[in-house]
């Protein structure tokens, strides 16, 4: 059995509005009692503590070294029974807004989304970040309110813009002049890799799979280091690439888009967090 003394919130937010204000009779008016009343909870208050809260003068109230300490507690414990009152009376009403990304936008986006939730600090954000055809599985179960993909021309998105893509070889360690060209590319059904085995096909080069990941940093970071040719986002090149193109006889990719999809755009805050996200990727609406 607990045999200790148990504050009551009433006597925590009293104390707090005290050393607050530095003023009982303002305290008294910000929790709507009479400042007998307050006074009598704080002086219960260092009855059941043994301590001095508060220094007090004809002119002003002063917190003592006692009471700072039990500030920080009694601050934590009104928020704490705030919030389990606020969870289990159903009072979290912006609920959770579920978005994906690809895995290079889940940290560049980290700070636009700590913005979005200090606007809405009652709302849950769930962030999934991976390859597109996780992506895409996820939005098809309805398991995400907004996507951010990298996708092949097609299905209309709410905002978009043109991918480019590079063909990126090492610099130092040079790879498609090999005999087969080894390639650093996504697992099966990952992006890009149809089109650079069909291209290799296609100038009658013999090529295999010398790295693979579902990463997009670890494929740029393998080519960059001589483990293979890949065809990537421009955004990925590294310093240690060099370009290859047409006069190694690789065409030139375009058909690939950045595009943004909202499951209910008129919802003010799936449109917000998409309109967010679309100035962030410098995309135009559809």
């Amino acid at each position: 059995m607990n045999r200790q003394p148990m504050f009551t919130p009433q006597q925590l937010l009293s104390f707090v509005a005290v050393c607050e204000t530095a003023s009982f009779t303002r305290a008294a008016d910000r929790v709507h009692l009479s400042q007998s009343t307050v006074s009598q909870q704080v002086r219960r208050l260092e009855e059941m503590v043994g301590k001095e809260l508060l220094n007090r003068s004809s002119h002003q109230v002063q917190i003592t070294e006692e009471g700072e300490k039990l500030l920080g507690y009694a601050r934590r414990i009104i928020a704490l029974n705030g919030e389990a009152h606020d969870v289990l009376s159903d009072q979290w009403r912006d609920g959770v807004l579920r978005l994906g990304v690809p895995e290079d936008f889940a940290a560049p986006t980290a700070g636009l989304l700590a913005h979005f939730s200090r606007d809405h600090p009652q709302l849950r954000l769930d962030v999934m970040s991976g390859m597109q055809v996780e992506l895409r599985r996820a939005w098809q179960r309805e398991e995400l309110d907004i996507m951010l993909i990298k996708q092949p021309y097609g299905e209309r998105p709410l905002a978009s813009r043109p991918e480019p893509l590079l063909w990126l070889d090492s610099a130092e360690w040079p790879c498609f002049e090999q005999t087969p060209v080894p390639l650093v590319l996504f697992p099966q059904q990952g992006l890009y890799r149809d089109e650079m085995c069909q291209t290799l096909d296609a100038l009658g080069r013999s090529w295999r799979i010398s790295y693979s990941s579902a990463s997009l940093v670890a494929l740029a970071a393998a080519s960059a280091q001589g483990l293979g040719l890949t065809l990537l986002p421009a955004s990925c090149r590294l310093p240690q690439h060099r370009i290859l193109g047409p006069e190694q006889g690789l065409p030139v990719i375009d058909t690939f888009e950045l595009a943004l999809f909202c499951r209910h755009p008129q919802d003010p805050l799936q449109r917000e967090l998409a309109e967010s996200l679309a100035t962030f990727s410098q995309l135009r609406w559809q």
